[in-house]
């Protein structure tokens, strides 16, 4: 079985593990102050103002009706820049493999995962507009360097129990592009404000068959502090951050990346000794066993197990050599399904507005599985 063990063990390093895909680097909320309902006794002279002044801008829509009922609008445009750092567990199953087109196989039971995590930084470039008083809308352009890490084994069962034959535990780099949009429902009042943020992005990333999907929501709920120079600020906010994946994966490599092709024979053959030997093991043990014990489901559940993982496995060798014996290109298919391993956790963030034209930001992301910190600079103007 150690064929299967190292052919597993070469294809997980080099590119299958960059199908699984960790590309909500880049789906922090604008956060940028929003639309503002002022009150209170102070804010009476400015508000009666307001109800005199003409909008300048032809953004938002209805603009210039919400500023006359007391509303204090951020610039209608925007272009952020930010850095973004996260890492995160994520969860792999249904793995399965397979060679030139023909039948995959479910190797679940024989590669069992004890952990995956993927660690991703990089840059977004964002420009947005307030389309409406109280909704945001945004478009995402971003690069990404990603590490995924693998801790895994390769497991057999033999005549007692089942047993570890190759630990996996490696590291593989790959670089995307995300393009995206997104929009935020939001609203202020006193100073309070709530951002219910939402985007949708697609990743591309060349050892995947089609770029990743993923959705993020995030809802923040804060608090403006105004200083004593005019239109300079404070935010604080908090909130959660949810991440759905696309779950399916699936891709193809050439058998000649994943190991060099006067290798693989060798490789073969000797997994072909280690389930010959595995299944002597199991049937000199059921061999063993009186009628009565045979007869007993615990034992009949064991051997029947044993057979049929130690059959697939004789299976995927033969596809294998079946493949690599082809004079002509030869591929390992495989599909997966990967998910997070929290879809949820906690944010902290703040904002300083320098004045309504320039702002600095950042937010940092905790709890469950998933940690992330995202810095930004952001320009805003009228449109």
């Amino acid at each position: 079985m150690t064929k299967l063990s190292k052919k597993v063990f070469h294809l997980l390093p080099k590119k299958f593990i960059v199908t699984i895909p960790v590309f909500f680097f880049l789906l922090a909320a604008n956060a940028q102050y929003t639309t503002d309902k002022m009150v209170g006794k102070k804010n009476a002279d400015k508000i009666d103002s307001m109800k005199h002044v003409e909008y300048p801008y032809m953004l938002p829509i209805w603009g210039d009706k919400v500023v006359k009922k007391g509303f204090n609008l951020p610039y209608s445009a925007g272009l952020s820049v930010q850095y973004v750092w996260q890492k995160s567990d994520i969860i792999i199953d249904n793995l399965q493999v397979g060679f030139n087109g023909g039948q995959k196989y479910n190797l679940d039971d024989v590669i069992r995962f004890n952990s995956a995590t993927t660690t991703t930084n990089g840059a977004n470039i964002r420009p947005d507009i307030w389309l409406f008083p109280f909704l945001n809308v945004y478009a995402i352009f971003a690069k990404t360097k990603t590490a995924t890490a693998i801790d895994a084994g390769v497991w057999v069962p033999d005549s007692s129990t089942w047993h570890k034959v190759l630990d996996i535990n490696t590291k593989a780099n790959f670089q995307g592009t995300t393009f995206g949009f997104g929009l935020t429902p939001t609203i202020g009042v006193g100073g309070f404000f709530l951002a219910l943020d939402m985007n949708f992005s697609w990743t591309d990333i060349s050892e995947l068959d089609k770029p990743a999907y993923v959705f993020v929501f995030g809802p923040r709920l804060g608090k403006n502090i105004p200083f004593k120079k005019k239109d300079r600020s404070l935010a604080l906010w908090a909130g959660g951050f949810r991440v759905k994946l696309n779950n399916g994966t699936v891709g193809s490599l050439n058998t000649a990346d994943i190991l060099p092709t006067d290798q693989w024979g060798a490789k073969i053959d000797t997994g072909y000794l280690k389930v010959a030997d595995s299944q002597q093991k199991v049937d000199a043990w059921w061999n063993g066993l009186t009628p009565a014990e045979q007869k007993n489901p615990v034992n009949i559940a064991k051997h029947e197990t044993a057979n049929t993982v130690l059959l697939k496995v004789g299976n995927v060798l033969d596809a294998a050599s079946q493949a690599v014996s082809n004079a002509g290109k030869s591929t390992v298919d495989y599909s997966l399904d990967k998910r997070q391993k929290d879809m949820w956790n906690f944010i902290v963030g703040a904002q300083f507005q320098i004045n309504k034209s320039w702002m600095i930001r950042a937010e940092y992301g905790f709890l469950g599985s998933r940690q992330q910190f995202i810095g930004g600079l952001q320009w805003r103007f009228g449109l």
